[in-house]
C-alpha cells in the first residue's frame, strides 16, 4: 500500500484498472466518481485547478484492491465570476470485493486525512459488507442528500442491441470534438452547465487523459454554427462497455430532442468501437426527474445508486 500523497496522473490508471475488474464482477459496487470514464473525467478537468487539495491511498496485492481518493477544503470559481467554498471533505473510493475487509483501513485513513471536517461517502446500496462498517465509524445516512430533491445519484445501463436510428432536426448535424475544435468543445460544455468551472485548462487535462477519445466526443451542431448539445463517451474495453459523461444540451436548444439523437449516434459509434453495453449516471431523486426520464425513454434501467453518507466535524 501507498502512504497518503497528493493525486497523481499515473495513480489514474491503477485506480482505472480496479474499477474495471470490480465492474467485471460486481458492477452494482461501482459508486459517483469510482468508474472507469468518471476517473478520467473527474481527473482530468479538475486537477490544475484542484490537484492540490486531493490525497489518494492504494492498497496492493499484487496489483491496486483498494483505493480512496479525498477531496479537501477548496475554492471553486466559475464563469459567471460566482465563488464557493467547500468546507468539508469528500471521499471517491473502491474496494474489490474479494478483499472487503480493507473497507475499515481505507475509512480509518479518511478519517485521518479529513480530521477536524465534515466527511461525506458514497458507497453503493448494495455493499452488504461496507455498509456496517461505515455505521460503526460513526457515518450515518446523509439525510440533505436523500431527500426528494436532494443529490443522491444513480447508475443506469442498457445493451447496445436493437437501437434506433439516430433522428436530428433539418439544419442540425453530429460533429466529433476532432471536427469542431477545442474551442467549440469547451463552449458547448460551458454553455449546457453555466455557471461552470470548465475552462479550455480543463478540456487540455481532459484530452491528456489515456481513455479520452476525441472521435468518441460527440456534439451537435446547430444551424447557426452554435454547439447546441455534447457528450464524451468514454469506452473500457476490457468490459466492452461504455459511459456517456458529461451530457448538456445548450438551454437555447431543448425540447428539440437534441440529447436524444446524440445519445443514440454516441451508442452507435461505441458499438461500432467494441462496446455492447452503456451507462450514464443521474439524479435519482423523485424531485430531479428529467436526466432519468431521457435516460429511461432511451432504454435505460437503473443498476446501482448510491448510499450518502456523512459524518460531523470531529
Amino acid at each position: 500500500m501507498t502512504d497518503s500523497a497528493l493525486l497523481a496522473a499515473s495513480d489514474i490508471p491503477l485506480m482505472q484498472g480496479l474499477a474495471q475488474r470490480v465492474t467485471a464482477v460486481r458492477p452494482d459496487l461501482i459508486s459517483a466518481g469510482a468508474s472507469y470514464g468518471e476517473l478520467a473525467w473527474i481527473y482530468g478537468k479538475g486537477h490544475a485547478a484542484q490537484g492540490a487539495t486531493w490525497r489518494c491511498r492504494l492498497w496492493f496485492a499484487g496489483e491496486p484492491v483498494a483505493w480512496a481518493w479525498v477531496f479537501l477544503p477548496r475554492r471553486i470559481r466559475r464563469d459567471d465570476g460566482s465563488v464557493t467554498d467547500v468546507t468539508g471533505a469528500a471521499l471517491s473510493h473502491q474496494v474489490h470485493p474479494d478483499h472487503a475487509g480493507l473497507i475499515d483501513e481505507v475509512i480509518d485513513w479518511y478519517d485521518t486525512v479529513a480530521t477536524g471536517l465534515e466527511r461525506t461517502a458514497l458507497p453503493t446500496t448494495a455493499d452488504d459488507f461496507a455498509l456496517p462498517r461505515w455505521a460503526a465509524h460513526g457515518y450515518q445516512p446523509d439525510v440533505q442528500a436523500l431527500a426528494d430533491t436532494g443529490d443522491w445519484t444513480q447508475l443506469n445501463q442498457r445493451d447496445l442491441t436493437d437501437l434506433e436510428r439516430p433522428v436530428l432536426p433539418p439544419g442540425f448535424h453530429f460533429r466529433t470534438a476532432d471536427e469542431a475544435g477545442p474551442e467549440a468543445a469547451v463552449r458547448a460544455h460551458v454553455d449546457a452547465w453555466s455557471p461552470s468551472p470548465y475552462t479550455a485548462q480543463s478540456y487540455e487535462g481532459v484530452r491528456r487523459t489515456a481513455a479520452y477519445r476525441a472521435d468518441l466526443h460527440v456534439l451537435v451542431e446547430a444551424p447557426d454554427g452554435t454547439m447546441a448539445a455534447s457528450t464524451i463517451t468514454w469506452l473500457d474495453h476490457m468490459n466492452k462497455t461504455i459511459e456517456f459523461e458529461p451530457v448538456g444540451t445548450h438551454p437555447g436548444y431543448r425540447r428539440l430532442g437534441l440529447a436524444r439523437a446524440m445519445m443514440l449516434h454516441g451508442m452507435h459509434l461505441a458499438r461500432a468501437a467494441g462496446a455492447a453495453h452503456a451507462t450514464v449516471v443521474c439524479l435519482g431523486a423523485p424531485g430531479h426527474p428529467k436526466a432519468r426520464g431521457l435516460y429511461y425513454g432511451l432504454g435505460f434501467r437503473e443498476l446501482s445508486r448510491d448510499a450518502p453518507l456523512v459524518k460531523s466535524a470531529g
